[in-house]
């Protein structure tokens, strides 16, 4: 069988077989919600673990960036990897390693200890979405590709809320070292439902594409990814346009929340929560519109100006209510879930057999983002800190969260920007080689 009847192959059984292609792709993205809440759980523990290791907002940003540090140094690799390997032992070795950097995360003792523990955690966690849209592009038709990419974001999203007000819960009747046990029994309960019902490929479907990317020289596969444009600016738009979710969603927010607005800890992640809420109704309507329009840059070059508007006020009007908050909050996490366009866009920008190559490559620009933001917004928080502790505690001001949260705008304004250098791929694969332009 020839890849084009691989690839009609495909697009037949998943078109007649929707049920096993959602539980396939829904079920390997529980490795997604599992790791989202890995990286968002710092809301919830940050007071914690500024208490247990007698810290400031640079130590627990430093502990935070190491997982994205780990991150940086894995994802092209594993995307390469993904090319050239079973999808469902990668998922199943990268959930393991993820559940064991959790455990040891629970029982460290030090700043460095812990940051270990998360730099282990984020080597598990340079595979999830990458897994995610190798089996959606091997179980859907390319025409539903940004539906399902939205789809999948949006479970990543029930983890991000699972990691504020749940975990915070949690945190306040266990302690923050028997919640991440918990969180690690989570973690192997989804392991054994991704080993039950994950399959690489559909019945019936070769395996001519993956054969064929095992035959590529590794590094003209470097050379060919890098050398695309499109992998440069869809990457670095996702990179500037996640970061509320990385900055404010996964650590500063709740400091933010409860210090400047006097909102209690439960209050604070429930406004936090918003973001996520905001990015699970969005993704999808986001991808399904731009299906819908044929049309990946427009919906891209709106929700970044949007986004940059809502910062401004969520930065300068300080007399929000709490439902003014939640409101806002909302707001921020739909309209910059227009992230998930450039997913497709960049599988639309490749051939396939490098598809996997470009994403991980596109993966490491996005994550660029909180391993370098969160240490400085850290940092600039500390930079004029008065040194004022409350119960082990420190307190900041509202100058110090404005001087720090300038990040988001300045990134809004980079993002919208380099979309008017990027090329519109019209929901179409921009390569004209058919012995790479087939569907796997």
């Amino acid at each position: 069988m020839n890849t084009a009847q691989a690839s009609l192959n495909a697009e037949t059984f998943a078109v007649k077989s929707t049920a096993k292609a959602w539980l396939v792709c829904l079920s390997a993205s529980l490795f997604f919600f599992y790791e989202f809440v890995q990286i968002m759980m710092f809301n919830s523990i940050n007071p914690s673990l500024m208490r247990a290791f007698h810290v400031t907002a640079t130590a627990t940003g430093q502990i935070s960036a190491a997982y994205f540090i780990a991150n940086i140094l894995f994802m092209f690799p594993a995307g390469m990897i993904l090319d050239r390997f079973s999808t469902k032992k990668i998922i199943l070795t990268a959930m393991v390693t993820c559940v064991i950097g959790t455990v040891l995360f629970s029982f460290s003792q030090s700043v460095a200890q812990a940051s270990i523990c998360r730099f282990i955690t984020g080597i598990g966690g340079s595979f999830p979405f990458l897994c995610c849209l190798r089996l959606a592009s091997r179980w859907f038709p390319p025409r539903r590709l940004a539906l399902v990419s939205g789809i999948t974001v949006t479970v990543a999203m029930l983890g991000g809320v699972t990691g504020q007000t749940p975990l915070t819960f949690l945190i306040d009747h266990l302690g923050w070292r028997h919640a991440l046990l918990v969180d690690a029994l989570v973690g192997a309960v989804f392991t054994a439902i991704i080993f039950i019902n994950v399959s690489d490929y559909p019945k019936g479907m070769k395996e001519a594409v993956l054969k064929q990317a095992r035959s590529l020289n590794v590094w003209r596969m470097i050379g060919n990814t890098l050398k695309n444009k499109q992998n440069w600016y869809f990457g670095l738009y996702t990179c500037f346009l996640n970061l509320p979710i990385m900055i404010l969603g996964a650590i500063w927010a709740g400091l933010y929340l409860t210090q400047v607005f006097g909102l209690s800890q439960t209050q604070a992640s429930l406004v936090t929560s918003m973001i996520f809420f905001g990015t699970i109704f969005g993704g999808p309507a986001v991808g399904l519109l731009s299906d819908m329009l044929g049309r990946r840059l427009l919906p891209m070059k709106v929700c970044g100006f949007i986004s940059l508007v809502l910062m401004l006020v969520l930065i300068f009007d300080t007399q929000l209510s709490f439902t003014g908050l939640m409101v806002l909050y909302f707001l921020l996490g739909f309209v910059t879930s227009s992230q998930v366009i450039s997913y497709p866009a960049i599988a639309e920008s490749n051939p396939h057999s490098l598809a996997g190559s470009a994403l991980g490559f596109a993966s490491v620009l996005i994550m660029l983002g909180p391993a370098i933001f969160q240490p400085l917004f850290g940092w600039l928080l500390d930079l004029h800190w008065s040194h004022h502790l409350i119960a082990g505690v420190p307190q900041y001001g509202l100058t110090d969260f404005r001087v720090a949260l300038m990040i988001l705008p300045f990134s809004f304004i980079v993002g919208t920007v380099l979309c008017y250098f990027a090329r519109e791929t019209h929901g179409r694969h921009l390569s004209s080689d058919h012995s790479n332009n087939q569907e796997y």
